[in-house]
Order: C-alpha cells, then structure tokens, then sequence
C-alpha cells in the first residue's frame, strides 16, 4: 500500500481535529451546550498534542531517508520546505491582526491582546521560546513556534539514528520514556492539564511528542497492518485509566499516540470513512483553518456579537466563515507561496539526493 494511500486516514483526522479546535475556542459563547457536548469541546487542546505527533510521523515519513542519506548537505533544502509549509500563512495572518489594531484604535478600543513589542518575536515565531507572551497577537501560532523548533532539531535526530532498523519493543520502550519525561516535566511545573503553562511547556511538549511521532513512523514501518488491534486496545486501557483518574498528562499522549498509530496502520487495509473526499479535504486545508479561526472570531465577535453567547444560527454563520476562509487561504496564500518558496534557488549537491518520500510536506 503507498504511502500517499496510507496518509488518507491521517489527513482526514488532521482535519477532524483542527475543528475541534475551533470549537474549543468557541464553546464559551454557545447557548445551551449539553453537559456532555461542553466536556468534550473544552478538552479540545488535545487536538494540539495529536498535531505534534502528526507532524513528527509525517516527516519521518516524508524526509527522515533523504536527510540520512544526504547528511548536513539536505537540512538547507528541508528547513525550506518547512518554512515554506508554515510561515507564509502565518505572516498574512499576522498582517489581519495589525488591521485588527488598526480598526480597534480608530474605534477607540483597547489593544492589549496585540503588544506591538512583541510583534517581532511572532514575525519571527519565535515567540513561544521564551522570548514573548506566546498567547497574544493570534494565540495558536504559538504551536507553530514550537513546531518550527522541532524542524531546525529534526535533521539531527533524523541523522543520529534511523530508528527503523530497531526492534519493535525496544521502539514501544522509547515511546513510553519519551512521553514518561513529558508527563514528568508537567509534575515538575504541576500543571495538571496538557493545556497549562504553555509559556514554559509548551515547546518541550511539543518536542516530546514529535520525537514520539517520529518513533512511531519507525513501528508502523515494522509492523504495518498487524498491530492496529494491539494500539486500539492501549488507547482504551489508558483512556479508561484516564477516567479512573490517572492524569491527563500520563494518559492522553498515550492515548494519541496509539490512536495515531491505529490508523496509520489501518490506511494500509480497505478503506474507512477517513477515506472520503469532504474529510480528506478539510485536512488538506486544516492549517488555514487553525491559522486563521482565532482572528475571525475576534472580528467576528466585533460587529456581530453584542453579549456574552450567541445563538446557534449566529455560530452556524461563524462556522461557515471559518470554513470558506480556510478554502481562500489554502487556494490564494498557502500553495501559491509554498510553490514559490519551493523554486528559489539554493545550492545543489553534485550528488543526486533521494527524493522525498510522499506525502510532499
């Protein structure tokens, strides 16, 4: 089964779990959520944890070979992919929060969610490494900061070993150290949830459980379809662990991990309901979602909420916003400057490196 087969399953759950983000974001304004809706939707900053682990899978996939077999001589080539992947859309977006500002002062409002001192740190996404206040300006790109940290550390990683070559247990052991230090280092800080203290967690969660990810493309490599049962069963010993109250921070990455691994494998059998064309879509165009929800509620809350909830049609109309922007950012601003990044010129090897492995990150 290819790989580009195998990811269908994955990028739909991309997809799924980017509106789960946004519906974390907007939760507090809805009336009349069922108890059972509103606990679900307030864990959505889980969906950040599955992101990293995505993201590590996903690069091992696509890139770990080529950066192994080309050595420093291939880190130019992949840090220009990622930048291309991520910065673009992030500085557009960075652009409508300063036309945010801009309508907040002619209206005479406060602007304190947007500190103009700051602004570089973001420019630069670097602000989640301590150098700003990673939740201002538009709060999820502090993620993306912390992802970019795991892309200038990947290569090394990459290069020091290729986990592919190990056993299957000795890789399930790295997997439980690696999310054990995770869980450890929120103790240390005493941070309960996954969703604290992002200003001092947040990029080593990230590297934790992208490094997991990594790990885990490595089992799926070993192991293929056979063990999907096997990761379905973790995943509900540890969610159920969860409810009987072991911590957040011990269980959930657990839980992702294996669901993550679940259905890696299950892309290499008959196809599922993550296969069909809406789902897949919505995660081809995710990170315009993610990028881009938090600003619009912003705005949107600016000329069309008066209180403090809205009703159903109110957020049906946010819903479909968000979704019309993610197609227009994905068409207009992601692919077109990814296409043009991608075609600059950089110094070439005169030794033909391997071409990266679909999907193209």
């Amino acid at each position: 089964m290819s790989a580009h087969r195998q990811m269908r399953a994955l990028t739909s759950a991309r997809g799924i779990a980017a509106w789960w983000v946004v519906l974390y974001h907007l939760r507090g304004a809805l009336e009349g959520v069922p108890p059972a809706m509103e606990a679900v939707l307030a864990k959505g900053y889980l969906a950040v944890d599955f992101f990293f682990l995505l993201s590590g899978f996903v690069l091992a996939l696509s890139h770990g070979e080529r950066l192994r077999a080309g050595g420093m001589r291939a880190v130019p080539a992949f840090l220009r992919r990622r930048i291309a992947r991520i910065w673009p859309l992030h500085a557009v977006m960075l652009g409508v929060a300063l036309l945010l500002v801009a309508v907040l002062r002619a209206t005479g409002r406060t602007t304190q969610d947007f500190p103009l001192a700051e602004l570089p740190a973001h420019l630069l996404l670097v602000q989640a490494w301590g150098f700003a206040n990673p939740l201002c300006w538009n709060d999820p790109a502090w993620s993306i900061s912390c992802e970019l940290a795991a892309y200038l550390l990947f290569p090394f990683w990459a290069m020091a070993m290729d986990w592919r070559r190990q056993p299957v247990l000795l890789l399930l052991a790295v997997v439980g150290a690696l999310l054990a230090l995770l869980h450890g280092a929120f103790a240390l800080r005493a941070a309960a949830d996954l969703g604290q203290d992002i200003t001092h967690l947040g990029v080593l969660r990230c590297l934790l459980e992208f490094a997991t990810g990594t790990v885990l493309f490595a089992v799926w490599e070993r192991g293929r379809r056979r063990h999907w049962r096997p990761a379905i069963l973790m995943a509900f010993l540890l969610g159920a662990g969860w409810v009987l109250g072991l911590p957040e921070t011990a269980a959930i990455p657990g839980v992702l991990a294996m669901l993550l691994l679940a259905l890696a494998f299950a892309g290499d059998g008959p196809g599922t309901w993550l296969d069909g064309a809406v789902l897949h879509r919505l995660g081809e165009i995710s990170y315009a979602t993610y990028l881009s929800h938090f600003l619009l509620w912003f705005a949107f809350k600016l000329a069309f909420v008066h209180g403090e909830t809205i009703g159903w049609p109110c957020a049906l109309l946010y819903l479909v916003l968000v979704l019309a922007a993610s197609e227009a950012l994905h068409r207009l601003v992601e692919r077109p400057a990814k296409a043009w990044i991608n075609r600059l010129p950089i110094r070439r090897s005169r030794t033909p490196l391997p071409a990266p492995r679909s999907p193209r990150g």
